[in-house]
């Protein structure tokens, strides 16, 4: 099969579109699935991941010297192609999504419970652009946020990935939402629902008005600054940063908020989201009651993933990247 692989940490021209073993089929005493990929989108982790930074990321288990998976991805969209004996859920044929290591490929190979059934509402491109973002600003308005109706909530980089699912999800729930972004791209975070769009090159969101809730997708902003714009009471949740070292690479932000939380009266936290099944049913929930959809930028082909991931990284990427297989 083809699949974009790299063998060593490093920039986009680590990736290589090569020819590789199709994984196997899975065996009767086994509660894997095989999927056929038809899709699989692009999310903030396998920029880290193709380049091993922070190198927190290479202590987590993701291989210290080199990457443990040589195949990239982690969104997947497709059918099933073969089950293991032991799997309930699924049968070949079965249109699914979900979380799946090494979904840069044509075929891809993983547990049935990282998987659901696609939406039926949603063709199998947008479908793949749900898992990750989706799974994360659930986590983070829903969990994380504690989000109530009537709530003032401010997403900033509410065009990207994770923004742009946190906007939908936050309105779904009753809330009043405001979303941050750079100018070419308010349009877009009005049509997702955005009650107000606040454009970062023009105002400053911690200028006037408090929110109950933030959330914070874009990775690089000072605590104090988010402080000035949350209310006595309020949360503010920390999704993910693009900033700081080689080591932490901007999580110490977020460890910085947890430590000085008590002193605050505020909740300020920071996100590690978990792959959960029960999230991925529950956002197919809200895509077929129409309270939530993908914004997918666009579409490209496999041999066009170092390009997309070098887009992602520049911050150009208006939602999700889809990669179609």
């Amino acid at each position: 099969m083809k699949a974009i692989v790299q063998d060593v940490y490093g920039s986009c021209d680590v990736l290589e579109l090569r020819d590789i073993e199709k994984p196997a089929a899975p065996s009767a005493g086994e509660r894997d699935v095989l999927i056929r990929v038809r899709a699989a989108a692009v999310d903030a982790g396998v920029w880290h991941l193709m380049r091993g930074r922070p190198y927190l990321v290479r202590l987590m288990g993701y291989g210290l010297r080199a990457p443990k998976e040589r195949v990239r991805g982690r969104e997947v969209a497709g059918l099933v192609e073969a089950v293991g004996g032991e799997v309930t859920r699924f049968r070949p044929g079965d249109e699914v999504f979900g979380f799946c290591e090494g979904s840069f490929a044509e075929y891809a190979r993983g547990p049935e419970d990282r998987f659901v059934a696609k939406p039926a509402n949603l063709g199998i491109e947008e479908s793949a652009a749900i898992p990750i973002s989706g799974v994360t600003a659930l986590q983070a308005v829903r969990d994380v946020g504690r989000v109530r109706p009537g709530q003032q909530v401010l997403v900033i980089g509410a065009a990207g990935g994770v923004g742009t699912y946190a906007v939908q999800i936050a309105k779904a729930y009753g809330a009043v939402v405001t979303g941050v972004c750079s100018t070419g791209k308010t349009e877009l975070v009005r049509s997702i629902g955005a009650d107000e769009v606040i454009d970062y090159t023009r105002e400053d969101f911690a200028g006037g008005r408090r929110y109950d809730l933030i959330v914070d997708t874009a990775g690089h902003r000072s605590l104090t600054r988010l402080r000035r714009a949350l209310a006595s009471r309020g949360t503010l949740v920390i999704v993910g940063s693009e900033g700081g070292g080689r080591w932490l690479g901007g999580t110490d932000r977020a460890l910085r908020a947890v430590l000085l939380s008590p002193f605050t009266g505020r909740r300020l936290r920071g996100l590690v989201a978990v792959e959960r099944l029960e999230d991925l049913e529950a956002l197919r929930d809200l895509v077929e009651a129409g309270k939530v959809r993908p914004v997918v930028d666009r579409t490209h082909p496999l041999s066009e993933v170092p390009e997309v991931i070098r887009s992602l990284e520049q911050g150009s990427a208006r939602g999700k990247a889809v990669i179609t297989v």
